[in-house]
């Protein structure tokens, strides 16, 4: 029998929104036990966010159910003595902890890093920020945008003589979700072999400037800030989307080997017959001839007709699609990137499944995501050993 990759992994979450919540997430999928903490009675803000499912005359917010799937949720109230008191005793059974507050807040609540290691020495725990624990611009608030923007992300994103464009999705808020599990996987590896625990400093920032990586290699390289180019490449051509016969788009990307073929497919023969545009440095340098050629082209063929001419000579191209039409893919129906959850109020719901497939290892499984405290009595009870005088005490205080 295979067990879960993360399984005997506990951690806690003590994060609200998207980034932090979306690496939790991962974990809980990957087989990790993830207990996230939330606020009496209204919970993760995210809760109320739209879009809301409807479902069986119940409602639930979708948003919440994208980065929360396989936690337990506990309530606690983290401005009462007594729940903060409770978190310190979760972290003694925990082996990592997330957080998301601003700069300063746990530390007022005597639950930052020098408190809580106190407590558990072997704790990894990971604060994630708009802008990192140092710096000039540490107190500056934040949103997935405004990471955007500052990063340079945005600048590069756009149509050629336009304004910058934010990407379809919250990129800076899903990507921090990636780099959050790595780091934390990566903290927890050295703390096996160190018996240490760790603190991670996660800006949100840093994380998208990480992610400039060939933009900023051609700026380190060369001195040159990349312009604006759609979907075109500022160093392959050709590499561009580009509008077929019936309106739909056909993406295409080819290197030296592909560009042959590619004339073939499309019937360029002139710029096929050119033997200086063989090197992809020369289509680079003649960028507007080749697209001009193949924009004319590929107005000649549906999307259908286009893809059929390409495929049959291996050369890489990949329709545009609509949400609806990735979903409805063949290959993506295949591989089972879409499935399903039991929510106890609103029945099936889909969901994407972590995109990985293994081998000695289980497959992540689709979770539910938790009600609202659903699960603070049994936590509170078999975790921590309190009895149900206490718990009650505590609800009655409202510390839970």
């Amino acid at each position: 029998m295979t067990i879960p990759p993360l399984q005997g992994l506990r951690v806690l979450d003590l994060a609200r929104v998207l980034a932090c919540p979306f690496s939790a997430m991962i974990l809980a999928e990957l087989g990790a036990e993830v207990i996230k903490v939330e606020q009496p009675g209204s919970g993760d803000e995210s809760r109320s966010y739209e879009p809301v499912a409807e479902q069986n005359g119940q409602r639930d917010s979708a948003y919440f159910f994208a980065c929360n799937r396989g936690k337990r949720s506990v309530t606690v109230n983290l401005r009462h003595k007594d729940g903060q008191a409770l978190v310190r005793d979760l972290i003694r059974h925990c082996d990592a902890v997330l957080e998301n507050f601003p700069t300063g807040t746990l530390k007022r609540y005597g639950l930052d890093w020098e408190a809580l290691r106190a407590i558990n020495p072997r704790l990894v725990m990971l604060s994630c920020t708009g802008f990192g624990q140092t710096g000039p611009y540490a107190k500056r608030k934040g949103y997935d945008t405004v990471f955007q923007a500052m990063s340079g992300l945005m600048a590069l994103t756009g149509e050629r003589g336009g304004g910058p464009v934010k990407p379809g999705l919250p990129v800076a808020d899903l990507t921090s979700g990636l780099w959050i599990t790595i780091g934390l996987l990566a903290a927890l590896r050295g703390r096996d072999a160190t018996v240490q625990g760790a603190y991670i400093d996660f800006s949100m920032l840093d994380g998208q400037v990480a992610l400039l990586s060939s933009a900023a290699a051609r700026f380190f390289a060369l001195g040159e800030v990349p312009p604006r180019l759609g979907t075109e490449h500022p160093g392959r051509v050709p590499t561009a989307s580009f509008r077929c016969a019936d309106g739909r788009f056909l993406h295409i990307t080819c290197s030296d080997q592909h560009w042959a073929p590619l004339c073939r497919a499309l019937g360029l023969d002139e710029l096929g017959a050119d033997p200086a545009l063989a090197a992809n440095a020369a289509r680079v340098a003649q960028r507007e001839r080749v697209m001009a050629g193949i924009t004319a082209a590929m107005a000649q063929l549906t999307r259908a007709e286009a893809v059929a001419a390409l495929d049959a000579l291996d050369v890489p191209n990949g329709p545009v699609l609509t949400m609806d039409e990735t979903f409805a893919d063949p290959h993506v129906q295949a591989r089972g990137s879409v499935g399903e959850f039991i929510h106890p109020l609103l029945g099936a719901f889909p969901a994407l499944r972590l995109p990985y497939r293994f081998e000695g290892l289980a497959d992540p499984a689709i979770q539910r995501p938790p009600l609202l405290g659903e699960d603070t009595d049994a936590v509170l009870r078999d975790l921590l050993g309190y009895a149900p005088g206490r718990i009650e005490t505590l609800r009655a205080e409202g510390a839970i």
